[in-house]
């Protein structure tokens, strides 16, 4: 690893860390990543109990709740002390659907499964969800596959060079709902096509103030400042980055009704398929964000 990488790891790992009254919190690795026990999150959480969980989130960007027992309005309840919840796309031309639900299940029939490659989630609205909680209620038979990898946004940009990092200041990309709804997924395109927003490439998160990178393979068609061969080239080599530095990703292991919540603002995130032609269902809460912000 470079000078730069090293550097922005060391960084990372001297961060002041809170201390925690109502829950305990175990990092899953160095920099990204934890384990949050000792809550019930059927209940109504208290006020110190929330506070302290959003902070968690925020400090390790990911965060994992194991043996839950939740109902979807239970579910959805606890996304809105986050925030309004967000309705995909997709389940906005799903008729006879919750629309706050969004289903995340694949099985032997399936010819693609939700999340496969990475991405930040609807990064094409507008404005794209703050955080997302996905509840896995069943797991492939044999209780194992089906894990998420998350990569760490902020580390990304950190690790760039000055000089690649001054390049992409001020530069804006093209995030089309199209790339993935209609390409990988082969949904039929609704009136008025899925959405299409430009944000900028490097953003600050809006609650940590941290600079991070904000382009993804998922949805990220091209940079509106460059040539078409200048802006596959930059993007390829940005989400290259992410797949060759493992320093920037933890690996979560699913158990049967546990629930992720996760910071899209600041993640990319892979659903590994490999437990085809097994089954594994989970019903994911979003919740609404705001424009990302240079």
């Amino acid at each position: 690893m470079n000078d730069y990488g090293l550097n922005a790891i060391e960084a990372w790992n001297n961060r002041p860390r809170r201390h925690y009254e109502t829950i305990s919190v175990k990092p899953l690795t160095h920099t990204i990543g934890a384990e949050i026990s000792g809550v019930d999150l059927s209940t109504e959480l208290s006020d110190q109990q929330l506070d302290e969980i959003r902070h968690a989130w925020l400090e390790n960007l990911v965060v994992i709740f194991r043996d839950q027992q939740m109902t979807p309005e239970q579910h959805k309840r606890l996304g809105r002390r986050f925030g309004a919840l967000h309705v995909h796309p997709l389940n906005a031309v799903k008729p006879g659907k919750d629309p706050e639900i969004f289903e995340v299940k694949a099985g032997k029939h399936s010819k693609t499964v939700a999340g496969e490659g990475w991405h930040t989630d609807v990064s094409c609205d507008a404005e794209p969800p703050m955080g997302s909680m996905l509840y896995v209620t069943q797991m492939p038979e044999g209780g194992i596959g089906g894990d998420t990898m998350f990569a760490n946004m902020y580390l990304a940009y950190d690790m760039l060079s000055d000089r690649l990092k001054s390049l992409l200041e001020g530069m804006t990309a093209i995030h089309d709902g199209a790339i993935p709804y209609a390409g990988r997924y082969r949904h039929k395109v609704p009136e008025g096509g899925f959405p299409t927003a430009e944000h900028p490439i490097v953003v600050r998160h809006p609650e940590t103030g941290r600079k991070l990178l904000f382009v993804n393979p998922g949805f990220t068609s091209h940079i509106v400042q460059l040539t078409g061969y200048e802006s596959r080239c930059l993007l390829e080599m940005l989400y290259r980055m992410i797949e060759i530095t493992p320093s920037l990703i933890c690996r979560i292991p699913w158990t049967q009704n546990s629930m992720v919540l996760w910071d899209n603002r600041c993640t990319q995130h892979h659903a590994v398929w490999d437990y085809y032609p097994l089954n594994r269902y989970g019903q994911r809460v979003t919740i609404a964000g705001q424009a990302p912000s240079a």
